[in-house]
């Protein structure tokens, strides 16, 4: 009989419409949800987006503690604890459905639970199912085109730092940060010095019913924004190689 399956839910980043078919076809199944919590009090966001679909809460499910720290000691025993809940369930031959806000390949919790169950089993058989991230559901909000023809893009988080991204809006064509609650201030000042505030747009909870879209920037300076946050940066100016010009050049098309 074997074990059961780990499956990491892709959801999108909070309208419920933008679940795929495989994601809605899984979650009407009897197979165990898993999802993530911040701590014992807290709600999971991605719980509440198949809430929003219509979808009722199965008697299988269970709420795995995530907590929000660097503390590496703490997060390693937080993730054992999980590894070590979704294994019992697999072992007991239940399927279990991790449910994951956005696309469990990008920057998901996700990750961090699929390495932790390998070290303890590495006979577990997983399956990803893809999903719109966050960044897909802002742009297409703000009729956005994050790239055109040889553009560059670049993700990153904004605790990478100002110099990085200072760095990065030099060599990319469009920059999106995610998760810039902390650093906003800094960022914002960052944009003015380079003249890209017209350029830019922040939305935050994309596709939620709290989804707040602001294309003033400069209007968010001294605000407190949710963590789930991010900005689009677009740098019409960057300078291009000519090394680089020459290595996308569109190929030449032969009848046969």
């Amino acid at each position: 009989m074997g074990k059961g399956m780990l499956y990491g839910v892709s959801l999108g980043p909070g309208n419920p419409d933008l679940i795929t078919r495989r994601a809605w076809e899984l979650l009407q199944t009897d197979k165990v949800w898993a999802y993530p919590i911040r701590n014992s009090k807290s709600e999971s966001y991605a719980l509440d987006i198949v809430l929003r679909s219509g979808l009722a809460l199965p008697e299988k499910h269970m709420s795995l503690i995530f907590p929000m720290t660097h503390d590496a000691e703490k997060l390693a025993k937080y993730w054992l604890r999980a590894a070590e809940a979704v294994i019992e369930q697999l072992q007991a031959r239940q399927d279990v459905l991790f449910l994951v806000e956005g696309d469990a390949s990008t920057y998901s919790t996700f990750g961090h639970l699929v390495r932790t169950v390998q070290s303890l089993d590495d006979s577990v058989k997983i399956e990803t199912i893809a999903g719109v991230p966050s960044f897909n559901a802002a742009a297409a909000r703000l009729q956005m085109s994050l790239a055109d023809v040889d553009d560059t893009i670049a993700i990153i988080p904004a605790g990478y730092g100002l110099d990085v991204i200072n760095r990065m809006l030099d060599e990319f064509d469009t920059l999106i940060l995610l998760k810039v609650k902390p650093l906003l201030d800094d960022i914002i000042d960052l944009l003015v010095k380079r003249d890209l505030l017209p350029n830019s747009r922040f939305i935050e909870k994309a596709g939620s019913p709290h989804e707040r879209v602001v294309e003033d920037v400069a209007s968010l300076q001294g605000e407190k924004v949710n963590y789930l946050s991010l900005l689009l940066i677009k740098n019409p100016n960057r300078q291009r190689g000519e090394m680089i010009r020459g290595c996308r050049k569109k190929p030449v098309l032969k009848m046969i």
